[in-house]
């Protein structure tokens, strides 16, 4: 089997990511690498890590045109441009990937509220599926949309989602404190990204307003099967890419720490990119950033703070694979009936 592919957007973080990706997916051929900013420009010009991989050459292209030429298109693209774009003749000819947050939520009222803008395309909605494999995986494979998982709501949603559905705490007591590298914010020219701005300080932003928060209270209310509010705190570390999420909770009975790790373990059982921490076995005793950097890993521990009847889970991911390229890859595999393995085996870059 040959994937024919589109990228679009494919000069942003997100996009060079999955051409680094699929380079090495023997099922797939780059058909298309669309960029309306680099358009004529070949992509090892643009980023010179691809010269002598690729010669891919930047265009700029409409969906329409795209999705009779190709099984699959990844959008790259800033959020709100996905649903103006998108349309029901793109989706009967090949499937979509979204890696932006179009797509995420049902309610199309949260995006006016979190994402300040009005959906394009909300009668899309009702079809897209949230994409992420451990927790979605049946109705993955029979999608046309896939609505590609934010980066920090991966990493929090995965971290949580055996507590959740264990009823083993408070829902209304989790607290996520997240932290991300630079590359998170993409490739912008913000202020708040200039090295001068961002090196050697530590910061938290968009204190109660973080447009990932909805999208986690969506995908862990599915599982308690009522919503419910929590609390989610963003950071800056000045690092390239990385999410480390610490999210705490309130336990509603007394457990062992043994009991909660056995239940992560038979919850994740069979995944082949989630990594349990086993502390009592291991050198290091927590997830760390530099331990799946370059990979499709997510890496998780669970702590029982006896003293103050608090669970403490930590995760981690890279930002850009399993937060988003490898993440995207995970779903086109499982899609086209392959392994979702395929072409995402890479260990971390260690020591990062």
């Amino acid at each position: 089997m040959t994937i024919k592919v589109a990228i679009v957007g494919v000069t942003g973080y997100t996009g060079q990511e999955l051409v680094r990706l699929l380079l090495s997916h023997e099922n797939v051929e780059i058909k298309s690498a669309v960029s309306h900013s680099h358009n004529g420009k070949l992509m090892n010009n643009v980023y010179p890590s691809f010269s002598k991989a690729t010669d891919l050459i930047c265009e700029d292209a409409n969906l329409e045109k795209l999705a009779a030429e190709v099984d699959v298109i990844f959008l790259a693209l800033p959020h709100g441009q996905a649903a103006s774009k998108l349309n029901e003749r793109v989706l009967a000819q090949c499937k979509v990937i979204d890696l932006g947050g179009d797509f995420r939520l049902k309610n199309v009222s949260d995006y006016e509220h979190w994402y300040k803008l009005k959906h394009a395309s909300p009668q899309l909605l009702r079809n897209a599926v949230y994409g992420l494999p451990e927790l979605n995986r049946k109705a993955i494979v029979t999608a046309n949309l896939i609505a590609n998982p934010g980066c920090y709501a991966t990493c929090s949603i995965l971290t949580l989602a055996p507590l959740v559905d264990s009823k083993l705490i408070d829902n209304h007591s989790i607290i996520i404190d997240a932290k991300s590298g630079v590359s998170g914010a993409g490739r912008s020219t913000d202020l708040g990204v200039h090295f001068n701005e961002c090196n050697e300080s530590f910061k938290a932003y968009q204190v109660a307003t973080h447009r990932h928060t909805p999208e986690i209270e969506q995908a862990l209310s599915v599982i308690s099967e009522k919503p419910f509010a929590l609390s989610f705190t963003p950071h800056l570390v000045p690092m390239n890419r990385g999410i480390l999420v610490t999210a705490y909770a309130s336990l509603l009975k007394e457990v062992t720490a043994e009991e909660v790790f056995d239940l992560y373990r038979s919850f994740y059982a069979n995944e082949p990119f989630i990594r349990l921490f086993d502390a009592p076995q291991g050198d290091y005793k927590h997830p760390e950033t530099r331990f799946v950097k370059g990979s499709n890993f997510c890496d998780i521990s669970v702590s029982v703070d006896v003293r103050t009847k608090r669970i403490i889970c930590i995760g981690a991911i890279d930002n850009l694979v399993k937060g988003a390229a490898g993440q995207a890859i995970q779903n086109m595999n499982l899609l086209f009936g392959l392994p979702e393995t395929t072409g995402l085996g890479q260990a971390a870059i260690f020591p990062a």
